[in-house]
């Protein structure tokens, strides 16, 4: 089970000191995160190495990791050299340079070497680099786009460990961070590059309650089995609500997603003139007209259904407000509410969090969505995505799932999990749809394992298995791809393989990773 913090810069530093007021010195953490980016390096570019190292120390403990990754890689008998940007000020930066300065050439880069190691500016930096820094920065870049892999150690020098913020940063291929995972990685993926956390033995229970980043194995044990002797019925039932006439699509891409996550049925419920059309293009699935009334939604829904997820392709008219209303009067169990299921509701939060009061229920906003269901605006939503979705989840008393990169998923008790599985591929119209399918299948199945005795379902839990998977779906079928030759057909293709165990767990100390995301451009390549 990962148990990767999400963490600000502010945090980061809380449990650093946490740690050192522990016993354990503030050296004594230098040295292991400089020694273990520097193993992990060696693992990594192992056929790389022959061409030489260069490592830019900043002035900070930033550059004290630095040194120290310069000393391990040298006593290794690689060529390393080191530009010194400035002057370290700190004594444990200093103590590690002596050391290092006992094993390595004091020559200047030749401009040749094939890996660059930026320690400069570390998870305490501020504003825009200047000077020295910047300068510094500029040649990193410069000699990445050369060819060299350009590895951070931290975060790469420029980034806002909390924003992502990153008017002048490098540009890493590889971003090594110790003990946990800082917010700016997740948001500013393209500078970060592939993401490795290391352990470096701080106190884990000075996180508090901060997001916990989740991947394969947090998801697996939570994902409900299907036994030996499953049935359509036991695999549970699933309702969409949505579908009015020119946006059938969505609702059919959710009913395709759902039962490529396991559901037994699906039922597409959707405005009477669409009913052919549906029913010619999803002939798997069972199809029924928008009840007209509230006694309508039991023969459609309430006698049938074990979840119900509404919102694919519903519109923002006022009749799809009054059926979202009328749905959710005469349904009481498990429901999934998706894109204009909650734009029908803008500015009126507390009126949804009535209705869905009492029974385990997922919000799947994205930021435009999230900002129009509270009030504010998009800007709003983005620079406070860690925090707004747990004060919505808190006012309608349903888990929320914020959409973006990352996605964050809030239970109305507080909890924050984080998922950074993805590519841009899913930023695509019809993505929401598919992992609207994919979390109503998971909330209905929890939920049926409740009803039979066993764990207790959690809105919340299957949101976060649902993103992961969705995201995982993204980057399997992105293998080998661009970005821009990846469609919802290919994810949809790649669900079957998302479900699978991985094939190999993380070797310690690495304690995640993420990979590389994006189509990422070094002197006019793709990489």
């Amino acid at each position: 089970m990962s148990s990767v913090a999400v963490l600000s810069a502010a945090e980061a530093a809380a449990w650093d000191r946490a740690t050192i007021d522990a016993g354990v010195p503030s050296r004594a953490l230098m040295q292991r995160a400089g020694a273990a980016a520097a193993a992990e390096i060696a693992r990594r570019y192992h056929d790389r190495l022959g061409g030489g190292v260069v490592v830019f120390a900043g002035a900070g403990n930033n550059g004290g990791d630095g040194w120290v990754v310069a000393r391990a890689l040298a006593a290794a008998g690689v060529s390393v050299r080191v530009v010194e940007v400035e002057e370290p000020r700190t004594d444990d930066a200093r103590a590690e340079r002596a050391l290092a300065l006992r094993v390595l050439g004091e020559h200047p880069p030749a401009g040749t070497e094939t890996l660059i190691v930026d320690g400069v500016l570390g998870t305490g930096a501020r504003g825009v680099p200047r000077g020295a820094a910047a300068e510094a920065i500029g040649r990193m870049n410069a000699l990445g786009d050369g060819g060299a892999a350009v590895i951070a150690l931290d975060v790469p020098s420029g980034l806002d460990a909390t924003t992502g913020e990153a008017g002048l940063a490098v540009t890493a291929d590889l971003t090594f961070t110790f003990g946990a995972v800082k917010r700016g990685h997740l948001v500013a993926r393209d500078r970060c590059g592939a993401i490795v956390v290391l352990d470096i033995g701080l106190d884990g229970s000075a996180a508090g309650a901060a997001p916990l980043l989740i991947d394969s194995r947090w998801v697996r044990p939570r994902v409900p089995p299907i036994a030996a002797d499953a049935h359509k019925g036991t695999r549970r039932r699933l309702a969409i609500v949505g579908g009015t006439m020119g946006m059938l699509g969505a609702s059919v891409l959710a009913g395709r997603a759902a039962l490529r996550s396991g559901i037994g049925m699906v039922r597409l419920v959707v405005t009477p003139e669409g009913l052919p059309h549906v029913q010619a293009s999803a002939p798997e699935m069972l199809a029924q007209a928008w009840p007209d009334d509230d006694g309508d939604v039991g023969a459609a829904i309430s006698d049938w259904a074990d979840v119900v997820a509404i919102g694919p392709g519903l519109g923002r008219s006022s009749a799809a407000r009054a059926l979202v209303e009328r749905v959710l009067r005469g349904w009481r169990g498990p429901v999934v509410l998706d894109a204009d299921a909650l734009n029908v509701f803008e500015g009126e939060a507390g009126a949804l969090g009535a209705l869905l009061a009492g029974r385990p229920a997922l919000v799947t906003p994205h930021p435009a969505e999230c900002a129009r269901l509270t009030g504010t605006d998009v800007a709003t939503v983005l620079a406070r995505r860690f925090e707004i979705g747990t004060e919505l989840a808190r006012e309608i008393g349903a888990a929320v799932l914020l959409k973006g990169v990352p996605t964050v998923i809030a239970s109305a008790s507080g909890e924050r999990l984080v998922s950074a599985a993805g590519t841009p591929a899913l930023a695509v119209a019809g993505s929401g749809d598919l992992l609207a399918g994919i979390a109503a299948t998971l909330l209905g199945q929890a939920a049926g394992m409740a009803v039979a005795g066993g764990r207790a379902a959690c809105a919340a839990e299957a949101g976060a298995c649902a993103a992961w998977i969705h995201g995982r779906a993204a980057e399997i079928a992105g293998a080998g791809r661009l970005v821009r030759g990846v469609t919802l057909e290919h994810i949809l293709q790649a669900l079957s393989e998302a479900w699978m165990p991985p094939s190999e767990l993380p070797i310690y100390p690495v304690l995640a990773e993420l990979p590389v995301v994006g189509e990422r451009w070094r002197s006019g390549e793709p990489s």
